[in-house]
């Protein structure tokens, strides 16, 4: 059995911790940085996926998440910062961020969408001190053909999460336990 000291451990979450920060806008120029991501997070959805079109059409409100950073190593966590627009017009900005524990080792990147389909679900999310992602959110995915829509299961939803663009060392992407809060870029 092969065992691992301390330090190593220390320097593993370090640089687990350090690589969590990489590339989420910390020490940018704040705003108009967090803009131009989602300007092209939006821009590659509709590309890509152009059913997305449809649901941003239904949709009261729209919060982007350009690039979350997730690591671990044991213990593990993620970072990521966005923009809820409305109409397609940044109204505030949001941080979202998860802590784990558990048998996990890597790092990825991806980004979300959450789709506001009523106006209760996206009242509650802006008045929210620090909103989790509930039971009551449908995950909406993109197929091989790039098309994605509101179908019937995802249109009686309140809220639709869409993940996309994962890259890295860890299988799959999960938005549980992840935590939104408002921000000042």
């Amino acid at each position: 059995m092969t065992q691992i000291s301390r330090r190593t451990l220390l320097a593993m979450g370090g640089a687990g911790l350090g690589l969590a920060a990489c590339g989420n806008g910390i020490g940018s120029q704040g705003a108009a940085k967090i803009d131009a991501r989602v300007d092209a997070t939006r821009s590659y959805l509709l590309g890509k996926y152009p059913g997305t079109q449809d649901l941003m059409n239904k949709a009261v409100g729209v919060l982007y998440m350009p690039l979350v950073t997730e690591a671990g190593f044991g213990f593990g966590g993620s970072f990521g910062r966005g923009a809820l627009r409305i109409n397609n017009v940044t109204v505030d900005y949001y941080s979202a961020a998860t802590a784990s524990f558990g048998f996990q080792i890597g790092a990825q990147q991806y980004a979300h969408a959450l789709f506001f389909m009523t106006e209760a679900a996206l009242a509650g999310f802006r008045r929210a001190d620090g909103w989790e992602l509930g039971a009551d959110a449908r995950y909406a995915l993109p197929d091989r053909g790039g098309a994605i829509g509101a179908d019937t299961t995802t249109s009686t939803a309140p809220v639709i999460a869409l993940v996309f663009g994962q890259a890295g060392l860890i299988a799959g992407a999960s938005l549980a336990g992840t935590k939104y809060t408002r921000i000042i870029p």
